[in-house]
């Protein structure tokens, strides 16, 4: 397994879609291309996914490489195998970071997640997140705050990875 996206911020994103990558999180996208190498640019697959997803999934090449093997494992012509290739196939950008750091998102993805001035980026292991800033405040922070209000006041979440077996 690759190094991990870790971290959250802010980016403006000017008129023409462009947007900057924070720069710990082009070196994940560098690290996990196995064709990158020194004076290139790094390649990501940038899922859109479904009409309820209210963001933009970003996968390094090793990320998307290890769901594609995962969706060949099914069975042909089954319709699990046909949804999820519709999904991460068919509902995705390939693309790659420009000279200057940045990700150029075509209109169609920005109008899907009503993305305008401002993206937020958030990490996700193997994959980060794009969303409208306050989608993410509406959307996730209140499903974070509200999982974490059902729990005792002293519990750690770290007790969940205990017994969790390495893959």
């Amino acid at each position: 397994m690759g190094r991990r996206f870790r971290g959250e911020s802010h980016h403006k994103v000017d008129t023409k879609g462009r947007v900057s990558i924070p720069a710990s999180f082009r070196r994940v996208l560098e690290a996990s291309d196995p064709n990158w190498t020194e004076g290139l640019n790094p390649e990501l697959v940038i899922v859109y996914g479904d009409h309820r997803r209210k963001y933009l999934e970003c996968y390094t090449m090793e990320a998307i490489e290890e769901v594609d093997a995962k969706i060949d494992a099914l069975p042909r012509g089954s319709n699990e195998r046909k949804m999820l290739q519709r999904l991460f196939h068919g509902q995705s950008f390939p693309t790659t970071v420009d000279e200057t750091g940045r990700l150029v998102l075509p209109a169609k993805l920005r109008s899907k997640i009503d993305l305008d001035n401002e993206a937020f980026f958030i990490a996700n292991g193997d994959t980060f997140q794009i969303w409208k800033p306050e989608t993410y405040e509406e959307e996730e922070v209140a499903k974070t705050e509200e999982w974490l209000d059902e729990l005792p006041e002293d519990f750690d979440p770290l007790s969940f990875l205990d017994g969790v077996q390495g893959g």
